[in-house]
């Protein structure tokens, strides 16, 4: 009996979010769009970035300098004036320009130390904070060519060899697609959670159930298990069509392996989201809420930001938190084709953390509903 009421209970929380177009678009955007923009938005350490160039000296080393700047780092040089230097940066149509003051290759050749001003816009902050080294080395590069007649090619003392796994074309869209199936996993399981009981006090339905034979525990573990099948039939089609399909993503491991451990993550944060449910008392007040835990769960988690370069005290408090165990395993699993003998570790934090998360959200739960009746 038991078991039919938690069936039906969460056919009737599928229903209902059937019949509400917002959180329906807001799933489709979250495993499709939003996957396949923040995968192809990350940016590289530099592409296609726009570079002017003043030209004062008009030298053969001069010349040599602007034909060193190319693409795929750099856009073909605009070659401009002193005078345009400064209001083309203020429009943003520059972000790196380069003055090469007269004299330049008569002080170079004479043995004198010339200054070359590098102009940064800051504002671009991922492509100003790697141009500037590849500007100096192709400029000493070019300079040092150009005093020695050729190009150095002795050999170093030491030869590095780079051996990149997992990732062989450092691509950073295979690891952002990944990623934000993560995020928003974690994002739309306590969204429809907590807004399913929230909807529910809002419209008066909650009554209705406590006139009924079931049980807070019936009602919670429908909307856990309801909400949660949803997030996860959507991760596994983004996985399947966006991920692998779209983005060309190899998938290393197994992904029912993977589906396992969020399933696992997704009895976590959908009680999570229930907890949150009851503590709001209306939507605006789920959304602040939501913030202040969500933010934190993924910045801190290991996806963005590697653990180890945390301060020790935010690694141990992020040991309780459900993302950083999921973020571990999906890792290992999708990218290094980790099995269950590996990540079994974070299974288990997972079940564990899920399982005390549950019971506190039921127990708040019973309050809120012993409050209504």
């Amino acid at each position: 009996m038991a078991g039919g009421n938690i069936l039906h209970l969460g056919i009737k929380e599928l229903r209902s979010l059937a019949r509400d177009p917002v959180m329906l678009v807001l799933i489709f955007w979250a495993f499709t769009f939003s996957i396949y923009g923040g995968a192809t938005a990350m940016p590289e350490s530099l592409h296609k970035a726009p570079i002017a160039i003043v030209d004062e000296d008009r030298s053969p080393l001069s010349q040599r300098i602007i034909a060193a700047f190319y693409p795929p780092f750099f856009l073909p040089p605009v070659i401009i004036t002193q005078a345009e230097m400064d209001a083309r940066m203020d429009a943003g149509l520059d972000t790196f320009a380069l003055d090469i003051p007269p004299e330049f290759q008569s002080d170079v050749l004479a043995g004198k130390t010339p200054t070359i001003q590098l102009n940064i816009d800051a504002t671009r902050m991922s492509q100003a904070f790697t141009g500037n080294a590849y500007i100096q080395t192709i400029v000493t590069g070019e300079v040092e060519a150009f005093v020695r007649r050729h190009r150095s090619d002795g050999a170093p003392p030491v030869n590095l060899v780079l051996r990149a796994r997992f990732n062989p074309q450092l691509s950073k869209s295979w690891f952002g697609s990944v990623m934000e199936v993560i995020n928003n996993v974690t994002l739309l399981s306590i969204v429809l959670t907590g807004a399913a009981l929230i909807r529910e006090r809002e419209h008066g339905t909650i009554e209705h159930l406590l006139v009924m034979p079931v049980t807070p525990l019936q009602i919670m573990t429908s909307k856990v298990w309801a909400m949660g099948l949803v997030v996860l039939v959507a991760c596994a089609a983004s996985l399947a069509v966006v991920v692998q399909g779209l983005l060309h993503v190899p998938i290393e491991g197994s992904v029912a392996l993977f589906l396992a451990g969020a399933a696992l993550h997704l009895f976590a944060t959908t009680s999570m989201g229930i907890f949150l449910g009851t503590v709001a008392r209306s939507m605006p007040q789920f959304g602040l809420l939501l913030i202040l835990v969500l933010l934190p769960l993924q910045m801190l988690s290991g996806g963005t930001t590697p653990r180890e370069s945390m301060p020790e005290i935010v690694q141990a408090i992020m040991q309780a938190a459900p993302t950083t165990h999921f973020v571990i395993l999906a890792q290992a699993i999708l990218y290094r084709g980790a099995g269950l003998a590996v990540v079994w570790p974070q299974f288990l934090a997972l079940g564990l953390i899920g399982a005390v998360l549950f019971g506190y959200a039921l127990t708040r739960f019973r309050k809120a509903i012993g409050t209504m009746a």
